[in-house]
């Protein structure tokens, strides 16, 4: 009887013991099925993203093709192709006292710079940022440039006597305003619309410049507006100010945008009288570039149909820096809800949009720790994945290194597009030829990794002996120096 018992004893423990492995063999094979499957999604991705050389060049002939016909007419391509009315960039000979009024958001920026000419570059800046009021982002045209103009007044009443000017002369202003407007000459434009959380109706349709000079003159201050500037065109007139041989600029921030000197005479649009340079700087508004040969994946298109600007701004979605870490978090939710990347349960933190933002990005991208100790930590501040294992963080940092790649191989194909426009993209004198492109924008700056693969695949595409002839440079803030300089190139007093 003992010896039955016993034997019932083993065969129920062998059962249990079966049990148990088949159990552990099923969880196995379950977390295969689904490992398989978040591997399947980033490979589909990785594909989805790829940007082999031929397919960068299609691009950058596709912005070529899009760059004359907006040259042509108004409205005759995605690209704007603005006319900036700036056809003095800076020599480096400019001298004297010159302003600048940045605004572009919820703050402006009112600048002194001191130009010491030929030998003496910038000799002096001094600046103050001041906030908006809330209500007069809502309110009148007359109480913003009231308040902007009462701060200007502000700032040079506290001048040292070193800045006075002599008798009969002028102070003047370059004027960066950052939305929408519609240039008519170098020192006007009228406003198109508000962004940004601005909404003056009666300011809409006005000349911004003369709304400013009025407030101006009701504050009692003798001040010129010589210079209504867009922020990538300062970045060009402070690129050019420090390198003569700047012929573009492209700024790689939250969003994206390049400017380039164009040929008067290639302008078909231009109406006017050529200028004596034979020269005028194009806005070419390039964020808002598209083409079939861009590669495009389920998620940019969910992204863009879901934005504020559906159908608009296409090229800027896929390479600057407000979109590159909500790219990755859509691929990232897909993976959680098909594949339980992070477990049985989502993640509610993956699901909130643009949570995931890119200097998080750049982070994890550029931790070179062997355990990944930094994405474990922005994992779980951010998201509030506790339990990522090493496994899934490399994955996590492989994603990011797909989106940033495909970005910033793109945005060298579009400066491919503008050194192809205007026959820099061929070497004709390699002793002479000289061509810089002025850089800016956080992107560009912070993100290493990001800049590192754009200036490795600009030389990539133009080849070992154009590229010696090319470099980028980084040109800081355009929306003031570069304003101010412009002040100086359109002086009434040079």
């Amino acid at each position: 009887m003992e010896k039955k018992v016993v034997v019932a004893a083993v065969c129920v423990a062998a059962v249990a013991g079966a049990v148990a492995a088949a159990s552990v063999v099923k969880r196995k094979m379950k977390r295969d099925r689904r490992w398989a499957k978040a591997m399947e999604i980033v490979k589909e991705m990785q594909e989805k993203c790829g940007t082999p050389i031929w397919k960068l060049k299609q691009v950058a002939d596709a912005m070529v093709v899009e760059m004359h016909a907006g040259l042509a007419s108004e409205g005759g391509s995605k690209l704007k192709m603005l006319i900036s009315y700036v056809d003095n960039l800076p020599s480096g000979d400019e001298k004297g006292l010159f302003y600048a009024l940045d605004l572009g958001g919820t703050n402006f920026r009112v600048m002194r710079v001191q130009l010491g000419g030929k030998d003496g570059g910038l000799v002096n800046q001094e600046f103050t940022e001041v906030s908006i009021p809330p209500n007069l982002m809502i309110g009148t045209s007359d109480a913003l440039f009231d308040y902007i103009a009462a701060e200007l007044a502000k700032f040079i009443a506290q001048e040292g006597q070193e800045f006075d000017l002599p008798p009969g002369k002028q102070r003047e202003l370059g004027f960066t305003f950052s939305f929408p407007v519609m240039q008519t000459s170098i020192a006007s434009g009228t406003l198109v619309r508000w962004t940004k959380g601005f909404s003056i109706d009666d300011a809409v349709g006005q000349d911004v410049v003369a709304e400013l000079t009025r407030a101006m003159k009701r504050q009692g201050l003798d001040m010129r507006v010589s210079a209504l500037v867009n922020d990538t065109v300062g970045t060009l007139a402070g690129g050019k100010y420090s390198y003569k041989d700047v012929v573009a600029a492209v700024i790689l921030g939250t969003g994206s945008n390049a400017a380039y000197v164009e040929h008067a005479q290639a302008i078909p649009k231009w109406h006017g009288d050529l200028p004596k340079s034979g020269e005028m700087v194009i806005n070419m508004e390039w964020g808002n570039f598209r083409s079939s040969h861009l590669p495009l994946t389920e998620y940019d298109h969910a992204m863009d149909n879901e934005s504020l600007n559906p159908g608009e701004q296409i090229f800027e979605k896929l390479i600057s820096g407000m979109y590159l870490g909500e790219i990755v978090r859509r691929v990232l939710l897909k993976m959680a809800e098909e594949a339980a990347f992070f477990g049985d349960i989502v993640p509610p933190k993956l699901k909130i949009p643009f949570i995931l933002r890119t200097p998080d990005l750049s982070a994890m991208h550029h931790d070179t720790s062997s355990d990944l100790i930094l994405v474990e930590k922005k994992l779980k501040d951010i998201l509030e994945i506790s339990n990522a294992s090493l496994q899934t963080r490399k994955v996590v940092v492989e994603l990011c290194n797909i989106v940033a790649t495909r970005g910033s191989r793109l945005a060298a194909a579009g400066i491919l597009g503008i050194l192809k426009k205007i026959g820099r993209d061929t070497v004709k004198d390699m002793d002479e030829q000289k061509t810089v492109i002025a850089m800016d924008g956080g992107l560009f700056e912070h993100y290493s990794e990001y800049s590192k693969c754009l200036e490795n695949t600009l030389n990539e595409l133009l080849g070992e002996e154009v590229s010696k002839t090319i470099s980028i440079e980084h040109a800081n803030d355009g929306s003031g120096i570069g304003a101010a300089l412009l002040a100086a190139s359109h002086s009434l007093y040079l």
